[in-house]
């Protein structure tokens, strides 16, 4: 299974960065999860974004999902002619919200582009050969992490969230764990996000294979991050930056 990220920055975007958005291959599937502002053009640089088996939004803030309206657009208005809709999990109501923005044109044009399905907390989605398993987590309500098996590896995404018992759920054994940490040390708490020590705690309770720190605040330092997160994970981490690979293999 293979991992791009396409966004590595939390909320807003700084110079050369995008917000939450990861493409994953794996079992014969194309999947991206998330697709905040900037990802749909960084994925235009690795895959074809009309490829894609289906989109999965992890919760209702804007930097994870307001790239879907681009989508939408080239699913529908290509030169080509209209593609297929494309699956679009994510939580329940969701889908309606987003269409608030638009027009009742816009609204309808933008249901014929996706095919919406709520997120459960513990149902597994089959894509090929590609199960992707959703987890409800401490962020706004609701939001789900998400772990993703493939060709016998596992990757699991915490999406937005607090340390919490469905993040450590979700994170269980992961061969890679992607996760946020948003905050310096000093805001520890002051809101619904990790900071990068508490994403090593999290990989090292968790048994995870590797840790990967996105959903990052553009104006942290990511190196004191890194070394933060390698002393509660004990094992070298990464901050991600846009179009960063990783393998992923089973342990």
């Amino acid at each position: 299974m293979r991992l791009t990220v396409l966004g590595s920055s939390a909320s807003c975007a700084g110079p050369g960065q995008a917000c939450a958005g990861h493409y994953v291959e794996g079992g014969g599937a194309r999947v991206l999860l998330d697709c905040g502002n900037g990802v749909l053009s960084n994925l235009g640089r690795v895959a074809d974004p009309l490829g894609l088996d289906a989109v999965f939004v992890t919760h209702n803030h804007p930097d994870h999902y307001v790239d879907l309206y681009g989508l939408q657009s080239m699913a529908r208005y290509a030169p080509e002619g209209r593609a297929a809709p494309i699956a679009l999990y994510l939580p329940e109501g969701l889908f309606g919200r987003m269409q608030l923005l638009l027009s009742e044109r816009g609204a309808r044009e933008f249901a014929d582009a996706f095919v919406p399905v709520a997120l459960v907390h513990g149902e597994a989605v089959t894509i090929g050969g590609l199960t992707v398993t959703p987890y409800l987590v401490q962020h706004t309500a609701p939001t789900f992490a998400l772990s993703v098996d493939a060709d016998g590896a596992r990757l699991v995404y915490t999406a937005d969230t607090a340390p919490c018992d469905g993040v450590s759920e979700a994170a269980r054994a992961a061969d890679l764990l992607l996760a946020e940490a948003t905050l310096p040390d000093r805001f520890a708490g002051a809101a619904p996000h990790l900071t990068a020590a508490e994403a090593g705690e999290l990989a090292r309770e968790s048994d995870a294979g590797a840790l990967v720190l996105v959903h990052v605040w553009p104006t942290n330092d990511r190196e004191l991050m890194a070394l933060q997160a390698a002393e509660s994970f004990g094992h070298p981490v990464t901050v991600a930056r846009e179009f960063d690979e990783f393998e992923i293999a089973p342990r």
